[in-house]
C-alpha cells in the first residue's frame, strides 16, 4: 500500500507540523492582527487621556490625570504599530521590487502597510525568511494595543527553565520563544511543557 499522506514538517512560525510551511492557525492570526491593527490604531485616539475604572465600572477621569496615556502615545507615534507594520511592508516592496508610496501621515503608513501585508500573506507565509519574526511582533503589538483600549492587564510571564539552564519568561499565548543564551527555538507546546524555573531568593 502506498503512502498518499503528506509529509508533515515544522510550521516556520510555532514549530508544531503543518502540510504547510505556515498551518492554517498561526497564517490565520497573522491576517487578524492586519485586518485590526489599522482600526485599533484610530481606537488608541480615545485612550491617549488617562482615566480608570470607578467601583461600579464607570470610567472616572483621574483626580490628577498625566497629560496623556504614553503607552497610547507610543504605538500611535511613529516608530510604533507604524514602525512595526511598515518596516515589514517596505522590506517585502524591497524584495518584490515594488514601489514604496510616500505617505506623510503615520495613520496612512498603518492602513498601506497592513493592506500589503494582508494582500500578499500568501507569499510571506510561503517564502519569506523572517516569517515568524513577522508574526511574534504582530502578536505582541496588537495584544498591547488591545490591552491598552480595554484596561486589560498584560498577561502572566512564567519563568521556565531551558535544556541549557538559562531562565526564559513565557505567558500561556506565547506562540514561540528562542533561548537567548543557546539559540534553541521552542514553540508554544515545547515552551509551556519546560520545568518551570526556580525561584531565587531576593
Amino acid at each position: 500500500m502506498y503512502d498518499d499522506a503528506p509529509q508533515l514538517e515544522p510550521c516556520a512560525v510555532c514549530d508544531q507540523p503543518s502540510r504547510d510551511r505556515v498551518h492554517r492557525g498561526c497564517r490565520d492570526r497573522i491576517a487578524t492582527n492586519l485586518r485590526d491593527l489599522p482600526g485599533l490604531y484610530r481606537q488608541l485616539q480615545t485612550a491617549l487621556i488617562p482615566s480608570r475604572r470607578g467601583g461600579d465600572g464607570r470610567t472616572t477621569t483621574r483626580t490628577a490625570p498625566l497629560p496623556c496615556n504614553t503607552d497610547a502615545l507610543d504605538l500611535r507615534a511613529r516608530g510604533g504599530i507604524e514602525g512595526v507594520v511598515g518596516g515589514w511592508a517596505r522590506d517585502l516592496c524591497e524584495r518584490e521590487q515594488w514601489d514604496v508610496p510616500d505617505y506623510q501621515s503615520v495613520q496612512a503608513i498603518v492602513d498601506w502597510a497592513c493592506r500589503v501585508l494582508a494582500a500578499n500573506l500568501t507569499i510571506i507565509c510561503d517564502e519569506h525568511p523572517a516569517v515568524r519574526e513577522l508574526a511574534d511582533e504582530l502578536q505582541q503589538i496588537t495584544g498591547q494595543a488591545r490591552r491598552i483600549i480595554t484596561g486589560e492587564k498584560p498577561p502572566r510571564r512564567i519563568g521556565v527553565q531551558c535544556s541549557c539552564g538559562h531562565t526564559l519568561r513565557v505567558t500561556l499565548d506565547t506562540a514561540g520563544i528562542r533561548c537567548p543564551a543557546c539559540s534553541t527555538q521552542y514553540g508554544h507546546s515545547e515552551a509551556l511543557r519546560l520545568p518551570l524555573a526556580e525561584r531565587r531568593a531576593a
